[in-house]
């Protein structure tokens, strides 16, 4: 691999490692603080809700202002929003300052992804950007799962004030990296012309394109459905291997472990393999709905870890041939405010699988929660396959 490549993923995996490392300690840290899981539970929303929301508006600055400028804005500000926490903790004592300082590391880490989904097909031209995505998403992923394990030895060692400034030296590492890329780099970014109105008009252009772009259409349908049986795997895991299946907590932390080694062994198989879009979508929206399938009606343990790696292997899949529909799709002038719009809508069915578990897991059984939301998604993917199938029967036709 290029230096300037390797370069730009190191950056990639720098920063999400510190942000996981953030996402992590926050609600756990609130935790051991108040004894409340109301609180800890609380301060998962305040810090969450805010990446969420920012993607519209991040979207629209990425297409507005040079998307590498906009990254490093990203990694420098919030390593000095850690210190300003830091130093603040120190003047005034309390755990707000960590839970204040998630929420503004949340909009600007949704500003550097904004940022860097922009700059990938022009950076990897030369390559496919199935390979391209591959490889970013093994760096994202392997500082997702290295995030909780980094967090849980630094908190050993030091208070949380001291890991925060430590997540603030990894951010800083994260763009010196993309600063060793940029000097290797001789990507010159064309720059769009751009309506001075950064929240209405961006979100008018967007939904612009949705509504007139059928592929656009299908594409966030079949996400929905796979967002559904995400949300609900990932809101009933946990009850599912410890509850239902009466195993340890180190069965279920082996488990997620194997998820993230399965999803990385087929992200490597995708950046080195030639498939085409078609079945790249096909196969991993049909092997996520049979794994969901299998956890619904699993009678043991080893039926649902089938399931599970499944669904949470060929996720990533599906994401490597959702990004690179969208890219293709998506005019290049609006696409960091269209694929905002597109991020928000795309990440809605998780909280509302979590809604459905919440209250109908009682009444029904979590299994039957699982068969529903699964029954969803299958029809979901015949309605889509069917449209189409039509569209394309429709084109021949007239042709």
């Amino acid at each position: 691999m290029r230096k300037d490549y390797l370069a730009f993923f190191v950056s990639l995996f720098l920063s999400r490692l510190a942000d996981q490392i953030l996402l992590f300690i926050v609600p756990l840290i609130v935790f051991q603080s108040t004894g409340s899981v109301s609180w800890a539970g609380l301060a998962f929303f305040v810090e969450s809700l805010p990446r969420f929301l920012a993607f519209p508006l991040c979207g629209a600055l990425c297409d507005k202002y040079p998307p590498v400028r906009i990254l490093h804005i990203s990694q420098v500000y919030r390593a000095l929003t850690c210190f300003v926490a830091v130093a603040l903790y120190g003047m005034f004592d309390g755990i707000y300052w960590l839970v204040l300082l998630s929420a503004v590391c949340g909009v600007l880490t949704t500003q550097g992804i904004m940022a860097r989904e922009v700059l990938m097909p022009h950076i990897f031209a030369q390559y496919s950007y199935a390979k391209t995505l591959s490889y970013s998403q093994i760096a994202d992923q392997s500082g997702l799962v290295l995030g909780p394990l980094v967090a849980a030895l630094m908190l050993e060692v030091w208070a949380w004030h001291w890991v925060v400034l430590g997540i603030a030296g990894l951010f800083v590492l994260a763009d010196v990296a993309m600063g060793v890329w940029q000097r290797s780099s001789s990507v010159d970014l064309a720059v769009f012309e751009q309506h001075r109105d950064i929240w209405l008009q961006p979100l008018r252009i967007a939904f612009g394109h949705i509504r007139q772009l059928a592929g656009l259409k299908r594409l966030i349908a079949l996400t929905v459905g796979v967002n559904l049986i995400i949300g609900v795997t990932l809101a009933t895991s946990a009850a599912m291997v410890t509850g239902l299946y009466a195993a340890d907590k180190d069965a279920y932390a082996v488990l997620q472990a194997a998820g993230a080694g399965v999803t990385i062994a087929i992200l490597f198989y995708l950046a080195r393999a030639t498939l085409s879009l078609k079945i790249l979508g096909g196969l991993s929206y049909a092997l996520i709905a049979a794994g969901a399938l299998i956890t619904a009606i699993s009678p043991n343990l080893w039926a649902y870890s089938l399931g599970f790696l499944l669904v949470i292997g060929f996720d990533k899949m599906y994401s490597v041939y959702m990004r690179s529909v969208r890219q293709k799709v998506i005019p290049v002038q609006d696409f960091g405010k269209t694929v905002g719009v597109i991020t928000l809508l795309n990440n809605l069915p998780q909280p509302l699988a979590g809604l459905a578990v919440a209250l109908l897991a009682a009444p029904l059984g979590t299994q039957t929660v699982i068969l529903l939301l699964t029954a969803i998604t299958v029809l979901i993917g015949v309605v889509v396959a069917s449209g189409r199938h039509a569209a394309v029967k429709a084109e021949l036709d007239v042709g």
